[in-house]
């Protein structure tokens, strides 16, 4: 499980804009990354929305926002259209960067036991390391307080 100082694994995956995103070509900026179950499902879609509402602040403290589930660009592109959605989705099909991040894992639902996407965020300072990392995510207020928390690191960075 990854914690605060540790570097964030690199990745390229595929992005709702069309091209390949790639962890390494954001350096210099601050990075939120969170990884969400599924589109168009009744949490992910308030995270999600909440995330592109705070988007102009997120820029404005200097950082980007990208989601990243197991859906397809297919499916990413129609929950942004529906609803509108100003951030990056990712799509991590073969759930690997989710690994390497510690958000894929043994979940519990209705007495069933089966993997998937814990959700998660994590925010990447200037240097690629993580600079604070939320688990098992509520999605009330949780885009608010990952930006209050980026405003926090950010007037300690010199």
């Amino acid at each position: 499980m990854l914690t605060i100082g540790d570097v964030a694994p690199l990745f390229c995956l595929p992005s709702s804009d069309g091209t390949e995103l790639c962890l390494q070509n954001l350096r210099g900026s601050f990075v939120v990354v969170y990884f969400y179950p599924k589109d168009s499902t009744p949490g992910c879609t308030t995270e999600a929305c909440d995330f592109s509402a705070s988007l102009a602040s997120f820029v404005a403290n200097g950082a980007c926002v990208l989601g990243i589930s197991p859906d397809s660009m297919q499916s990413h592109q129609k929950f942004i259209n529906k609803h509108a959605l100003t951030i990056a989705l990712l799509s991590d099909n073969n759930h690997s960067v989710a690994l390497q991040y510690g958000a894929w894992g043994e979940k519990k639902s209705y007495g069933k036991t089966y993997e998937g996407i814990l959700r998660s965020t994590f925010l990447i300072d200037k240097e690629g390391r993580i600079a604070f990392v939320w688990h098992k995510v509520k999605v009330k207020d949780h885009a608010k307080a990952v930006l209050e928390k980026l405003i926090e690191i950010r007037g300690n960075v010199a």
